[in-house]
């Protein structure tokens, strides 16, 4: 994960106040924005994990249509690039999910993992 400057205004000794959260969006310069609140139930939390689910939705829908696309051999080139485009936007918008997701996250020890964990289907992906 990326190492982010510290918010100010923030104190990390004390944990007086949640870690910054990483926001589902940019700033208008497409800078990370954060929230730093101690309240996750507060509205501007809940909008958003309302756009996270909103980007994760269509990263789901795209990848469909996107399959539709690249399996027909006769696909126009333009069509093609498209999924491709669409592709890339929804994979940004998930990495920038997870590693909100991942900083929320308690630390763990390296030990802590058990097998078989993480296994599982990622929805829309083909089995090999």
């Amino acid at each position: 994960m990326r190492e982010y400057p510290p918010v100010p205004g923030v104190s990390s000794a004390q944990g007086s106040l949640s870690t910054p959260r990483l926001l589902p969006w940019p700033s208008p310069e497409g800078r990370p924005c954060f929230l730093v609140t101690d309240d996750p139930g507060s509205r501007l939390s809940r909008m958003a994990d309302e756009a996270e689910v909103a980007q994760l939705a269509a990263g789901v829908d795209v990848l469909s249509c996107a399959w539709e696309v690249l399996d027909d051999p006769m696909s126009p080139h333009v069509e093609v690039r498209y999924a491709g485009i669409r592709l890339a936007e929804c994979l940004r918008d998930v990495l920038r999910v997870a590693e909100s997701r991942g900083l929320r996250l308690p630390a763990r020890d390296i030990g802590d993992d058990e097998e078989g964990e993480g296994e599982g289907r990622v929805p829309g992906a083909r089995n090999a």
